[in-house]
């Protein structure tokens, strides 16, 4: 599936999943990166770019909102009831991934195992 199609399907690109998981507290853009970062001990970054073009996406599909505030450089946001269901399901969703993942490496071991015999 490709990643334009994302939020048409409600499966979120890992960038969007952050970003929702930082604006369960609202939180303007730069420190929804710092924050992206902090969480993930620095194994996510997220720039300007992708940040502002997904907050678009995200506002318009209703699952975050924008503060009301005439500085849009720190315009707080915050994730919706919507927003809060959507992570929900793509945590579920990627914990059955998780899951799929160790089934597949024990399956692989135990064919592998079976072969030396």
């Amino acid at each position: 599936m490709s990643r334009n199609n994302s939020m048409v399907t409600e499966q979120l690109t890992d960038s969007a999943y952050y970003i929702l998981l930082s604006l369960l507290v609202p939180r303007h853009g730069y420190a929804i990166m710092k924050y992206v970062e902090e969480l993930t001990e620095g194994e996510v970054t997220i720039g300007p770019a992708t940040l502002y073009t997904l907050i678009k996406k995200m506002v318009a599909a209703d699952y975050i909102t924008a503060g009301d505030i005439e500085d849009d450089r720190r315009k707080p946001y915050c994730v919706t009831e919507k927003g809060k269901q959507i992570i929900d399901n793509d945590m579920e969703r990627r914990s059955r991934m998780a899951r799929h993942g160790i089934n597949a490496i024990q399956q692989a071991k135990e064919v592998s195992d079976h072969e030396k015999k």
